[in-house]
């Protein structure tokens, strides 16, 4: 395929530290349910619910990185960007629902509140915290760059305030024996996670809605193409995501002379790469076209004047 090159996405970058954080989340899974029984936590169980969640959430982050590096084709001619988008829907959406069955579970709890070994409990979930930890800081680079890297970013500092919750929740049982800690607790992760979450939620929408990019302005764009030598004015200005670390961008441009269009090319791409970070651009040059002849009224002179 021609046109748009083929190159490794910001998520693709991380694939060595998804892969590693993975790993670690659904070995810890079978701990904490094991965990779980062996206490009678229903926080140690919810949290390793919510472990294997953010487990599908990161296999469905990896899945989406090895669509997306598929090449293009004449049916894809994008190829397979915006599968990395798709997977970040999907894992703010499987958040939310998890948020929301975890306030559920805390109704639940606070009208009957279950029996539980404090011991136990505080000491899986103190594991739970570190692993969800490094996790995190496995994470933490390539969330800035991703929003498939992100996605898993914010599910693993989930976990991490959910595990947080568990421990708070077990030391008050240990000391006073008040169980209540533990649903109140788990309502607190609930409320923090939804809102991080839902700006992902947008986000993702607004790159499959082809909405200009947050961190772009077009008026400036528009601006800064002006400014060059030889264009006049600019219209029909779009500039759209692709997928995380890639936007593109397509416009027309009146100029002053089409046959100056080699030049006036090669510096509106390179404007486009240097002050704003977009390398796809697709750019018409036009000349402002003829003034357009007023319409003359019932018995009015042609324009050009009587013959």
């Amino acid at each position: 395929m021609e046109g748009l090159s083929h190159r490794a996405t910001a998520a693709s970058r991380s694939r060595g530290r998804l892969t590693a954080t993975l790993a670690l989340t659904c070995g810890f899974v079978i701990v904490e349910v094991a965990g779980a029984l062996w206490s009678g936590s229903l926080a140690l169980l919810a949290d390793a619910g919510h472990m294997l969640a953010d487990a599908a959430g990161l296999g469905l982050g990896l899945f989406a990185i090895w669509i997306a590096a598929r090449p293009p084709t004449p049916e894809k001619t994008y190829g397979y960007y915006r599968a990395e988008i798709l997977a970040a829907l999907v894992n703010a959406i499987v958040l939310l629902g998890i948020a929301a069955a975890i306030l559920v579970e805390t109704y639940q709890r606070l009208v009957t509140p279950p029996a539980i070994l404090g011991g136990p409990m505080l000491a899986v979930a103190s594991a739970g915290l570190a692993v969800n930890l490094v996790c995190a800081r496995l994470l933490h680079d390539g969330a800035a760059a991703s929003l498939n890297v992100r996605a898993a970013y914010l599910d693993v500092l989930g976990d991490a305030l959910s595990s947080l919750g568990v421990v708070i929740a077990a030391v008050v049982v240990i000391v006073t024996g008040w169980t209540l800690a533990d649903p109140l607790a788990s309502g607190a992760i609930a409320l923090v996670i939804v809102p991080r979450t839902w700006r992902l939620l947008r986000q993702a929408v607004n790159v499959l809605l082809e909405g200009t990019p947050a961190h772009l302005n077009l008026g400036e764009i528009e601006e800064a193409m002006r400014r060059v030598p030889g264009v006049r004015r600019v219209h029909d200005l779009h500039v759209w995501t692709l997928t995380s670390g890639r936007e593109a961008m397509s416009a027309h441009a009146v100029v002053d002379d089409v046959r100056d269009s080699e030049r006036l090319l090669e510096t509106l791409h390179a404007v486009m790469h240097a002050r704003f970070g977009i390398d796809h651009t697709t750019l018409q040059l036009e000349t402002e076209p003829p003034a357009v002849l007023r319409i003359q009224g019932p018995g009015s002179a042609p324009a050009g004047g009587p013959s």
